[in-house]
């Protein structure tokens, strides 16, 4: 049991201490994001802003973007670092020399221990580096070093050297338990009146305007004026004491950090003698500080474990319940000088700085209203007024989500409630008088005037009405509800009198009500903001936050005056559907989060707009998927065959969450914002390039550009190269073309004429042949016509040699009878009548007889001419008085001939002969 009391004194004491403690957002840095080792002993910046961490792993280079890792030869702890013009001192162990960037950001070290001369290291840590003069200082516990033209001097003091700073052109060193000394001629004089300091342990001194704020280890802080030293007048120095100081900075604007070892960071504010407190109860991921450093208005702390970042005079700043007391605010209000939250368990109030929960507020808190003078509270239980601490219920209604003021009534509101609506009227007295509106039984979650008489109320899931009362506010005399197309979905419907117009909140876009038409249409003044809800409004401006991704919030007056707050806490800690905008004044307003409320100060965020131009990012790396390129290279060629992904790093170290425009502009042009430094781009064409980087603030405006050009080199089928080897393929080409078209025109001229003398062969032998043709077909009439002649000469004469050798008695002379005898068998004999034959016969077939007595030489020229015969294709009949035979003497003939030719009798003779 005493367990648990012990745990809630310490979470009460945790809400009431700290409970107003705004701070501005913290940005913490894990082992996971850095690469590097737990510890970070000190902190430098170049003066763009990049940061370099002397870490136990070797020295972290932060660009603004991306963290690397640079380890030293041997692999030492790093324990401190400063950047003095383009290089970076470090100090290890009995180590120390500088780092100098490269074009790719690459850090190459350059030792100068080789320089010290007669000296050996006793152990040595370097702990501090500090520029003087033209000399840099590196500081041990036992020595101090002197770098300066290439030269080491090497200091060994009695004393312990805690500490070095510059005052008043002099360099003042801290002598661990011994006090203040000034280094003089290279001996260390001790400050004058500074007896306080004895056996104290200096861990840190800085400059103030009284003289030099001295901070000790246990003992708190002292300030040493020149004439006396005095414990420093601070109820923080109790809390320095306890938590065991460790570093202290010197901010701008009269500020103070003390860094501590138990209890993180407080930023003490000399001109309004208030502090803050950065620990792990309000944000920082460590209490213990190892190192703190200020660029411009960030403080970066480096912690036992990790690193952190904060901006100072942000105008955002942040109350946050780490106990999960508070639970989720959904409103808040200011009255009588107090500050009211209401959350999802009650309602809290702020009282002399202190978070205190009001008695008897339990439960959901939907509304925190100041209403005719009285603060409201909607309560899921009822409705209350809240007089300093005191909850008084007026309205036994549950769940009062807000109130609507009856235009030209001065004492009548409207409430939407889990049941309907409630009409309130307060009394001359004071008192409230409430009366529920029964023929509405509807959840109403939102709800605004049209007219004195018409209201609008939407359901949360069921649509929205269009509400039409009597003069009394008692009865409803008509409900319209609007349905169908062109209307929002019916789901989380929002409403507003918007200047006079009735204005709904609809899932993908705005809407208004037309009263001509008497329907829903879009609401074109809004269309810029489709994806956005509405926060809050006034009379010139609106507050806007984006619906999905990342949260932004956007103060407008739809014209010229915009403002875009993007802060990282905003975009963890807003609640969808719930977050809520309280203007307190022109220059405050609060914002409700999940686990407490942001308070926006216009003014200190005006300021900020009119600060210098926004830094000109930087372009450090161009990456392809096989090569690294400078940003800072005037020209760039990337082969194709590695240009299908291109990469960009870009940062501002300067900005914290800087967020960049781009455009690309060539063969392809695209444009965009990016808010991780990458800029990326897939399978460009070859050609030109060109592209610009700007920084984007929050009211939208856009730095100075960087413009990188660079070119993304034609494939090699399209360098210059391949396009020359290509002309000269085109003309060879063309030449071949011209040189084959030239051969084959000859060739088929040549075929032409091949073909045209062809033919005039063919013709002419075409012509001989039907001469030959013509010839052979007179010679073969020639021929049958000599046959015909012969045949029938010998006819004749064997007719009249028959009728001789009939009558031959009647010739009276035998001796002349013979005589005609003999001259008829001598003219059917006749071998002229053959010999003419034969010429014929050989004219058509040349070597018949040749190729016939050659095959056949047993053939007689009695046998060659009963051939000759059959191959005219003549009948026996026909061959009968050519051989000057019977016919039966032919057939005889004929048969022994086929004998001769050994020709089976079943084949034609004739036949066999015509196509011998």
């Amino acid at each position: 049991m005493s367990k648990f009391l012990l745990r809630l004194i310490i979470l009460l004491i945790a809400v009431h201490s700290y409970g107003q403690n705004l701070l501005p957002p913290i940005y913490n840095y894990k082992l996971s994001e850095y690469k590097g080792a737990s510890k970070n002993w000190d902190l430098a910046a170049n003066h763009d802003g990049e940061l370099f961490v002397a870490n136990n792993k070797g020295l972290l280079y932060f660009n603004g973007e991306k963290w690397s890792l640079n380890k030293l030869p041997n692999n030492t702890i790093i324990r401190s670092v400063e950047v003095v013009g383009d290089k970076i001192f470090t100090g290890s162990y009995e180590e120390f020399g500088f780092w100098v960037k490269d074009d790719l950001d690459n850090l190459a070290y350059t030792s100068l221990t080789s320089l010290i001369k007669d000296h050996t290291f006793t152990s040595e840590e370097f702990w501090e580096i500090l520029p003087f003069g033209e000399e840099i200082y590196f500081r041990s516990f036992s020595s101090i070093y002197s770098y300066q033209n290439g030269k080491i001097k090497v200091l060994d003091p009695t004393q312990i050297i805690s500490d070095l700073l510059v005052y008043n052109g002099k360099l003042i060193v801290g002598g661990g338990t011994e006090g203040l000394f000034e280094l003089q001629e290279d001996q260390l004089q001790p400050l004058a009146h500074q007896e306080l300091l004895v056996g104290k342990t200096i861990t840190d001194v800085v400059p103030i305007e009284e003289g030099l704020l001295v901070g000790t280890k246990l003992n708190g802080c002292f300030v040493w004026n020149g004439s006396g030293l005095t414990s420093w007048n601070n109820e923080l120095n109790s809390e320095l004491k306890r938590h065991q100081l460790n570093k202290i900075l010197k901010l701008s604007d009269n500020q103070l950090a003390f860094g501590t070892i138990k209890n993180g960071v407080y930023l003490f504010d000399a001109i309004a003698k208030n502090t803050k407190l950065l620990n792990r109860e309000t944000g920082l991921q460590n209490n213990t500080v190892l190192s703190m450093l200020q660029f411009q208005n960030q403080l970066w702390l480096g912690l036992d474990n990790g690193l952190a970042r904060t901006k100072l005079n942000h105008p955002i700043t942040y109350f946050t319940d780490f106990t999960g007391t508070l639970g989720m605010v959904y409103d808040m209000a200011y009255y009588d000088d107090r500050l009211y939250l209401g959350s999802n368990t009650g309602v809290y109030y702020f009282e002399d700085n202190a978070l205190k929960f009001l008695d008897g507020s339990q439960g959901h808190v939907w509304d925190l209203e100041v209403v005719d003078g009285d603060l409201l509270c909607g309560n899921n239980t009822g409705t209350y007024r809240i007089k300093g601490s005191d909850f008084e219920k007026i309205s036994d209604v549950s769940g009062g989500y807000g109130f609507a003021k009856v235009p030209e009534q001065s004492t009548t509101y409207i409430q939407g409630t889990y049941t309907g609506l409630v009409k309130y009227s307060k009394q001359v007295n004071g008192a409230w008088t409430v009366t529920k509106i029964d023929e509405i039984v509807e959840p109403v979650k939102h709800l605004c005037f049209e007219t004195p008489n018409i209201l609008w109320a939407t359901h949360a899931y069921k649509g929205f009405y269009r509400i039409k009362m009597d003069s009394e506010y008692q009865t409803v005399l008509e409900k319209k509800e609007y349905l169908g197309e062109g209307t929002p979905s019916p789901y989380n419907i929002k409403v507003y009198n918007i200047k006079n117009q009735i204005v709904f909140r609809g899932e993908q876009a705005w809407y208004k009500y037309d009263p001509i038409l008497d329907r829903i249409v879009v609401f074109d003044d809004f269309e810029p903001y489709s994806d956005h809800e509405l926060l809050h409004f006034d009379d010139s401006h609106f507050w806007f936050v984006n619906r999905e991704g990342k949260k932004e919030i956007v103060h407008t007056d739809l014209k010229r005056d915009s403002l875009a707050i993007a802060d990282f806490p905003l975009d963890q800690r807003l609640a969808p559907d719930s977050q809520n905008v309280i203007k307190i004044n022109d220059s405050t307003s609060y914002i409700t989060l999940t686990d407490g409320f942001a308070k926006v100060d216009r003014t200190i965020m005006q300021q900020s707009l009119q600060e210098p131009h926004l830094p000109v990012p930087h372009l450090n790396l161009l990456r392809d998927e096989d090569h690294l390129y400078s940003g800072s290279s005037e020209s760039i060629e990337i082969p194709f065959k590695s240009s299908q992904s291109l990469s960009f790093e870009v940062s501002s170290p300067e900005l914290m969450q800087p967020r960049y425009h781009y455009i690309l502009t060539g063969p392809k042009t695209y444009s965009g914002f990016t808010e991780d430094g990458q800029i990326e781009f897939q399978n460009l064409p070859h050609g030109e390039y060109s592209l610009e980087v700007s920084t984007v603030g929050q009211d939208n405006s856009h730095s100075e550009s960087v413009v990188r050009p660079f070119e993304i080199a034609a494939p090699w089928f399209l360098s210059k190269g391949s396009l020359v080897l290509y002309v000269f393929l085109v003309v060879a080409t063309v030449l071949l073309i011209r040189f084959y078209n030239r051969r084959k025109l000859q060739r088929k001229q040549r075929e032409l004429e091949l073909q045209m003398k062809k033919e005039q062969e063919e013709k002419l032998a075409a012509l001989e042949k039907e001469k030959l043709a013509r010839e052979i077909k007179l010679k073969q009439n020639e021929l049958a016509s000599t046959t015909l002649n012969i045949a029938k000469k010998n006819e004749m004469i064997l007719e009249l040699k028959n009728m001789l050798v009939i009558n031959k008695d009647k010739f009276s002379n035998s001796q002349r009878y013979r005589s005609f005898i003999k001259k008829l068998n001598n003219s059917i004999q006749d071998t002229d009548d053959w010999k003419r034959f034969e010429v014929n016969f050989k004219e058509l077939h040349e070597d018949f007889f040749e190729r016939l007595l050659k095959q056949y030489p047993s053939l007689t020229p009695k046998d060659l001419k009963l051939c000759a015969y059959l191959k005219m294709n003549l009948s026996t009949k026909e061959i009968a008085p050519l051989m000057a035979i019977s016919v039966r003497g032919v057939e005889i003939h004929r048969y022994r001939l086929r004998k001769k030719l050994e020709i089976d009798s079943s084949k034609s003779l004739s036949n066999f002969l015509i196509t011998f």
